[in-house]
């Protein structure tokens, strides 16, 4: 046999190995073409994935600041001293109050409100007790929003006037009780006229009755030399009962404003019955000098 007949082929054998070459050329040219796109695809993918991160990131930026990040364009509040009676809206949003506490203070005083003393400011609807603490080493209080009677000089009264009307004053050296005193009494005191003597004794209505001579100082604009001629030889108490009034009955007391109301309420309620002033000690509204100087006046 000759060497030449084993490279000749049916025609069925030919016909067999095109159709293999048609199949592997597609193959190859499917295999190019794949590749060629994902080759092309793959910066525009990662472009994509790039810049989905950036807009995720800066997004979480702006909804999801660190706490130490402070706005530039937000004014810090300041702190200078200030007339709640007299003070522009200018004025009291340099000092952090916001725009509702403003416009309250401003219905206030259009109705006539005057604030008389820092405490008077604690009751705008709205100001929160942290707020409050912080303005009030800043609040000042004009002496123009005095009653216009304090500006009257107590008359001297001669001899032979009615000692009713104008009754003798008592000789240095001489004292009253300032426990048991009535107005009459009161206005035998040089310096004390009708006027202090009436907030003498509505001051002493509202504590329940003095139990120190000192207790004078907190009558605004009382003259100091005054307290010479006053002792305390009676206690006659008109205690509170904290286990049974309401919160509006204790804050009318003097040395209780509205918060430390709050607070005994609060602590009635969740603790049963108060025993002692001292267990209020754990609460932020009442100091130490709070509860002594309360505690006369109180009963359980």
């Amino acid at each position: 046999m000759r060497a030449s007949q084993f490279f000749v082929l049916h025609k069925s054998d030919r016909q067999v190995i095109f159709i293999l070459i048609i199949i592997a050329v597609v193959a190859f040219g499917i295999i190019l073409l794949t590749g060629g796109r994902e080759t092309q695809n793959q910066p525009v993918s990662s472009g994509i994935i790039a810049d989905s991160a950036q807009t995720a990131a800066t997004h979480f930026g702006r909804n999801h600041r660190s706490p130490y990040y402070q706005p530039a364009n937000v004014a810090q509040p300041e702190r200078f001293a200030f007339d709640p009676n007299t003070a522009d809206s200018t004025t009291l949003l340099r000092l952090g109050l916001s725009p509702n506490i403003v416009r309250n203070i401003y219905k206030y005083r259009a109705k006539g409100g005057i604030f008389r003393q820092k405490q008077d400011f604690a009751r705008l609807y709205g100001l929160t007790v942290k707020e409050y603490r912080e303005l009030e080493p800043y609040i000042t209080i004009s002496s123009d929003y005095m009653p216009a009677s304090t500006l009257v000089e107590p008359r001297q009264e001669a001899p032979h006037r009615d000692s009713l009307r104008y009754p003798v004053k008592i000789a240095e050296g001489q004292t009253i009780d300032l426990a048991t005193a009535d107005t009459t009494q009161l206005k035998t005191v040089p310096g004390i006229g009708s006027y202090y003597a009436r907030r003498i004794a509505e001051y002493g209505q509202r504590l329940g009755g003095y139990v120190s001579v000192d207790q004078l100082d907190e009558i605004q604009d009382f003259p100091v030399d005054a307290k010479a001629y006053f002792t305390i030889e009676a206690t006659p108490m008109q205690k509170l009962n904290i286990n049974r009034l309401t919160l509006d009955e204790l804050k009318r007391h003097p040395y209780i404003n509205y918060y430390q109301a709050r607070a005994i309420v609060d602590y009635r309620r969740q603790h049963g019955a108060i025993t002692d002033l001292s267990d209020l000690r754990f609460s932020q509204d009442f100091a130490p000098q709070d509860i002594e100087r309360l505690r006369p006046y109180v009963e359980y």
